[in-house]
């Protein structure tokens, strides 16, 4: 595996260590919070607590729903990767982009380690000390794209779970979409033209229930899903692909 400069990754066991002696520069650093937003707080709490929903995803998720900035300190195999979300901005700082982490890692066993304040400023910001060089901010796009395709999280967002139909909406004007290829690109062209169910979405060419979830949920995060409950597409949307899951299993 390529050896990372310190200030690139943390390895986790130098991670620890800063944060038991306390090293950690942007902790100290002059006009940063102390505390996370009250209401995002308790929303990381409510994630982290069940088991079934406590993954990077749903953490991401939680950051864009409230619109508040996090720095999250996220945990793959050896290292460290530090990543700060800027909902509003539509940016995330880092010092390696999502798709490069991916290009090199499996992302399959990404973890939260933790979550805290933001030590950096967007750019822009009237803090100009604590913006950081302008290469290390990113399209939060391709942040959402690489976990929800690469990350751990296999099944829907809570959020968009259950019986439901999807649509695509304003593809066109989706900012920064990553390039799309294949059965996700011919997938998304099929959602912009009419709502589908995540079974029938399962059914299409090069998708399986755990592919389909996991483009819904890029294109959930993106911004560009229109989820309806009363569509009748949706009708019998949950037992249609737990059938489908069944039929696999024999």
């Amino acid at each position: 595996m390529k050896t990372f400069d310190p200030s690139d990754l943390w390895r986790v066991s130098d991670f620890r260590r800063a944060r038991n002696e306390g090293r950690f520069e942007l902790e100290a650093s002059p006009g940063r919070a102390t505390l996370l937003p009250t209401t995002l707080l308790s929303d990381l709490r409510r994630i982290r607590s069940d088991p079934t929903t406590s993954d990077v995803l749903e953490v991401i998720a939680a950051c864009l729903r409230h619109h508040e900035a996090a720095l999250l300190y996220l945990e793959q195999g050896q290292f460290v990767w530090p990543v700060t979300v800027f909902p509003r901005e539509a940016l995330y700082h880092s010092p390696r982009s999502a798709e490069a982490m991916a290009a090199t890692f499996a992302l399959s066993q990404l973890r939260l380690v933790s979550a805290e304040p933001p030590g950096v400023r967007p750019p822009g910001s009237i803090l100009a000390e604590r913006v950081a060089s302008p290469e290390k901010y990113h399209p939060i796009t391709g942040l959402v794209w690489t976990v929800a395709l690469h990350g751990p999280r296999g099944l829907l967002l809570s959020e968009i779970d259950g019986r439901a139909a999807y649509r695509v909406v304003a593809a066109d004007d989706a900012r920064d979409l990553p390039p799309l290829k294949g059965a996700i690109s011919s997938t998304v062209a099929r959602l912009e033209q009419r709502s589908s169910s995540l079974g029938e979405i399962a059914r299409w060419p090069g998708m399986s229930i755990e592919r389909a979830s996991r483009v819904l949920n890029a294109l959930y995060l993106s911004g560009m899903l229109l989820v309806s409950r009363a569509h009748p597409a949706a009708r019998g949307a949950v037992a249609g692909w737990r059938r489908l899951l069944g039929r696999r299993k024999e």
